[in-house]
């Protein structure tokens, strides 16, 4: 006698409906105790590190949404749209989470001023001092030029 004689299998006639809503993609996200998420963003060409900064759900909602990178401000308590003030807006091309969950990794165009500004100090990349060792113990070296002044790109209209 067959094996499939011997143990038949019942198998539903109809998948039972779900007893809950499915999950928001915003729900798979570990949030820390204030309700935001590291996130950092990566150059969509060059692959550099621009930098480094945090969301909430509003914050990673709107920039799904608009297609734009839009931070929470823990200083300001608000939420920033990047380049509102500079004109360095990202155009956000992909979004990522890291494999714990618990990092966002933004692959953006930086826009606003070639070659792309990305940090408030007018370089390229908030990742511009290196270590350096040395005699003394060592030292951060800025290895990035200032692109634009950064007085001239944060100047505040009367």
């Amino acid at each position: 006698m067959p094996f499939h004689a011997l143990f038949p299998i019942a198998y539903p006639q109809q998948a039972q409906p779900l007893t809950s809503p499915p999950m928001n993609w915003l729900d798979h996200i570990k949030w820390d105790a204030q309700g935001l998420v590291p996130v950092i963003a990566q150059e969509q060409g060059s692959k550099d590190v621009l930098m480094f900064a945090w969301m909430n759900r509003e914050a990673l909602q709107l920039t799904a949404e608009q297609g734009r990178a839009v931070y929470f401000s823990r200083s300001r308590n608000k939420l920033w749209f990047k380049g509102e003030e500079s004109g360095h807006v990202q155009l956000v091309h992909d979004i990522r989470l890291d494999c714990d969950n618990d990092v966002v990794l933004l692959s953006v165009m930086q826009t606003g001023h070639d070659p792309g500004i990305a940090c408030h100090t007018g370089r390229h990349s908030c990742f511009f001092q290196r270590w350096q060792t040395g005699p003394d113990g060592g030292h951060w070296l800025s290895t990035e030029p200032v692109l634009q002044d950064p007085a001239l790109i944060y100047k505040k209209t009367p």
